[in-house]
């Protein structure tokens, strides 16, 4: 092989790694939606004071570890996110809403809203 067949051959490489690279970054990007507090239900606008003060909460399994095992959300350490539930009107369970927690839940900012348990989320924005 002469030095021009092993650059392009090298090239190649890059560019295919640099593709998959930017593939699955925006598949990661685009799966997740925004939505601001404001549009928020209620409910979630109360479950997410109720995470930046630490509580109390009115559900058992809130604060618990969300293991994210579908991998919807960014990757991170098993116990970095956790889950709080948000009411839901006319439910006597939990419902299927939910707000997960990045980091610390009180003041990381970093905060995510699902209202079809875990299927999709979308991140909360001031």
């Amino acid at each position: 092989m002469n030095i021009k067949q092993l650059w392009v051959t090298k090239f190649s490489i890059f560019l295919i790694t640099l593709f998959f690279t930017i593939s699955v970054f925006a598949k990661e990007s685009s799966q997740l939606g925004v939505i601001s507090v404001a549009s928020l239900p209620k409910e979630g606008q109360e479950t997410l004071i109720l995470v930046k003060q630490g509580g109390p909460f009115p559900y058992e399994k809130d604060g618990k570890i969300f293991g994210n095992y579908e991998a919807r959300l960014p990757k991170q350490k098993r116990g970095y996110y956790h889950e709080y539930t948000v009411k839901t009107p006319k439910v006597r369970s939990r419902g299927a809403r939910r707000i997960i927690a990045g980091g610390q839940p009180m003041t990381s900012g970093e905060y995510y809203y699902t209202e079809d348990h875990y299927e999709n989320f979308k991140r909360i924005q001031r």
